[in-house]
């Protein structure tokens, strides 16, 4: 996302090893057999996807316990995702993960969780005043891309993908984004480790990024490299975020001429099919350029969401976008057109995560969860508190309950209507 990660790189780094594996570059891989591939899951509706982060502190530097991620896990499992995605290697949190999901098997063979292992890249003076964009940090890069290649090797049965990157090469990513290149060349070393049995070769080789990264945006992305890696990777992950370009971009948003006698509901309702089909037209603008280069991979999409809550750009001062309501519509209209084009979609994110603004705890990054900080169902799944389906289940000790307790009425009360179009307030 566009803001996400701006103070990742003061983030405290985790070493760690695995007793299975010494998981060394050029070790043999001794494949076993495996009921399910990434190419069974993504795009397919039984395996729904989340991104998921489980810090649920200020800063990164405090990491989630095997125990907080094992909670975690069993509401995401009650609500029926199936499929992950994590960022980062260096930190705690991406083996952890692993463990917890590993325990959970053990105690029930019948559990299924499965990981996208993102690997993160920088360039060289990454998050300082001076980044040099044509050159990598090489030595923190080629680090993330081992830690993930131990990870895969030891937990085969749940990770499924590795993305090299995370909104690596978009531009306006100013702090760290690097040439295409760099994803180019880890993308071709992990390929070739599949093909030499040192990687599960099922195992599917990704970068994740901004749509524009994947050519569906200006010229400038539309270099030789790209074509280069469109043809390297086993599928495109793509992002879209609508609810930013609400501000930035403004076209399809607001209420339109013609609209002015419906009801409120269609009124926002109108503005937010406007808001799914410009994500749609950004995937399919990944699929045109690419197929315009002879080029058929699966697309699938690695992020989108929607901000339950903002105090700026997005909100009831800006604008009006940001809400549980609108939220739910979106994600909703997301679910419901990836299943039916069998398109896999990561929809960000499953739990608040309040580090990623920290000083302003009401800003956009820190509330596009479906659940909040303490295990609230947002209205987005307010239907599956009344199927009982958490029952039993906390995050901290709070069991999972509705926000605004369960009352649609007080949820409304904080639900803007979007501007009239004629009078959207001015973007910068």
């Amino acid at each position: 996302m566009k803001i996400r990660w701006q103070k990742a790189g003061i983030l405290l780094a985790f070493a760690f090893s695995f007793s299975c594996h010494t998981g060394q570059i050029g070790q043999t891989y001794q494949q076993p057999k495996q009921a399910v591939t990434a190419k069974d899951i993504l795009g397919n509706p039984e395996y729904p996807a989340i991104s998921y982060g489980g810090y649920r502190g200020n800063s990164r530097d405090i990491q989630p316990t095997a125990e907080q991620l094992k909670e975690d896990m069993k509401i995401l499992a009650a609500m029926n995702i199936k499929v992950l995605r994590t960022y980062n290697t260096k930190l705690a949190e991406a083996s952890n993960l692993l463990k917890a999901i590993h325990a959970l098997k053990q105690e029930d063979p019948g559990f299924e969780m499965y990981v996208m292992l993102g690997a993160w890249m920088d360039c060289r003076k990454a998050w300082t005043n001076h980044p040099d964009h044509n050159h990598e940090d090489e030595e923190a890069n080629a680090a993330e891309i081992q830690r993930a290649v131990d990870m895969a090797n030891q937990y085969p049965d749940i990770v499924k993908i590795i993305a090299v990157g995370n909104e690596a090469m978009v531009k306006w990513a100013a702090s760290y984004f690097v040439q295409p290149w760099v994803i180019l060349k880890y993308v071709n070393q992990l390929q070739a480790l599949k093909q030499a049995g040192k990687l599960p070769k099922d195992l599917w080789i990704t970068s994740s990024d901004n749509f524009a990264s994947w050519g569906g945006g200006g010229a400038e992305y539309h270099v030789e490299d790209l074509t280069k890696l469109l043809l390297a990777v086993d599928y495109v992950s793509m992002h879209t975020y609508p609810m930013h370009d609400t501000h930035y971009n403004p076209d399809f948003w607001g209420n339109f001429e013609g609209e002015e006698t419906l009801s409120d509901s269609a009124k926002i309702n109108a503005a937010m099919t406007r808001a799914r089909d410009y994500a749609v037209s950004q995937y399919k603008s990944v699929v045109k350029y690419m197929k315009a280069l002879g080029i058929e991979k699966p697309v699938h999409i690695g992020e989108t969401g929607w901000a339950s809550a903002c105090n700026d750009h997005y909100g009831a001062k800006g604008s009006k976008a940001t809400d549980e309501y609108k939220e739910a519509l979106y994600y909703n209209m997301m679910r419901e057109w990836t299943s039916r084009e069998r398109i896999a979609c990561f929809f960000f994110e499953a739990f608040d995560e309040i580090w990623k603004d920290a000083a302003n705890p009401g800003g956009s990054e820190n509330h596009f969860g479906l659940f909040t900080i303490d295990g609230q169902a947002k209205y987005a799944i307010w239907d599956l508190v009344d199927k009982g389906v958490f029952k039993g289940l906390s995050r901290g000790g709070h069991p999972v309950v509705k926000t605004y307790g369960g009352d649609k009425k007080a949820l409304l009360e904080n639900v803007p209507l979007p501007p009239v179009k004629q009078k959207m307030p001015a973007t910068h």
